[in-house]
């Protein structure tokens, strides 16, 4: 139940968590002369202590500085782990609201888990369109695209290492998910991240790559979007779209793990079709219930 650090540039690693499925997440470990700064944390007590641990192999020290991307319990429900006189807490003023509303519901998804003890943390410090860090000389620029993946969503990119963590805005072998998002806000933050021209990309989940994850996570946006378009055409709502996207074309995403959001972003892409406001909510309990009707009854699958 550990992950495996990777080290991608000179002093910064991907912590990759495998298979990379419902929350199972990458993290990331950027050494500086006076800081280290922790990108996201995972969705277990036991999976944060592990990253600590590998937090500390590289650079034990007091000052840590943590960036959730986003509010997900997946990335943030270890926090605690990290807390103490030293450390700094950092994430998009959007997400407060939301880890306060939310709280840790996602774990009754899962209930055979072993969540542990994972305490709402909120962030001392937020910020609203994005903020430069400087580490002792490493800079990390936090960059905010829009209503994407969340309302909350912070890139965190290091310019000179040209090594981006993209959180949830870029999936690797993994299906994307913008249910509690947009589709169309994901699009154009593929396009933002795009420009900075990263060598390495870390996504939220799956295996560490280059720009061609962003390739990758537009593409199957992109087939969503014309899925929905289709189905609205003709008059199916999104679970018979998602069932006749599956039978008719069982070969473009369907290997993908966590194939059943197909759904859920079949949602966020009728509302978007139909006028609506990007980051509106849209109750996910009803969507999860027809993820696990897109599985075939079976229940979405949790190795956390």
């Amino acid at each position: 139940m550990t992950g495996t650090l990777l080290t991608v540039a000179d002093g910064v690693h991907a912590y990759v968590q495998e298979p990379g499925g419902w929350c199972v997440n990458n993290a990331g470990v950027v050494v500086g002369e006076d800081a280290v700064l922790v990108v996201d944390t995972a969705a277990t007590e036991r999976r944060a202590l592990a990253l600590r641990a590998a937090v500390d192999s590289v650079a034990r020290g007091p000052r840590r500085i943590l960036v959730s991307t986003h509010h997900h319990g997946d990335h943030t429900f270890g926090n605690h782990v990290f807390g103490g006189p030293h450390s700094l807490l950092i994430g998009h003023q959007a997400g407060t609201a939301e880890l306060l509303r939310k709280g840790t519901a996602l774990q009754k998804m899962w209930p055979q888990v072993e969540w542990g003890s994972t305490p709402v943390v909120l962030p001392s410090l937020t910020v609203r369109e994005g903020a430069t860090l400087n580490l002792g000389g490493t800079e990390v620029e936090l960059i905010h695209p829009g209503v994407a993946h969340t309302s909350d969503d912070l890139a965190v990119w290091l310019p000179e290492q040209r090594v981006l963590f993209a959180g949830d805005l870029v999936f690797s072998g993994a299906a994307p998910f913008v249910l509690m998002g947009s589709l169309s806000g994901s699009l154009r933050a593929l396009d933002l991240l795009r420009e900075l021209d990263p060598l390495v990309v870390v996504g939220g989940h799956g295996p560490v790559g280059g720009p061609e994850l962003l390739d990758f996570t537009e593409g199957y946006l992109r087939w969503v979007a014309g899925l929905a378009r289709r189905g609205l055409t003709d008059g199916l709502d999104p679970l018979a779209t998602a069932q006749r996207a599956q039978r008719a074309e069982p070969d473009a995403y369907a290997g993908l793990l966590d194939a059943e959001r197909l759904v859920g972003n079949l949602h966020r892409a009728f509302h978007e079709a139909a006028g609506g406001v990007p980051g509106a909510r849209i109750e996910s309990a009803p969507a999860m219930r027809e993820m696990v009707v897109l599985n075939g009854g079976r229940p979405l699958r949790c190795l956390a």
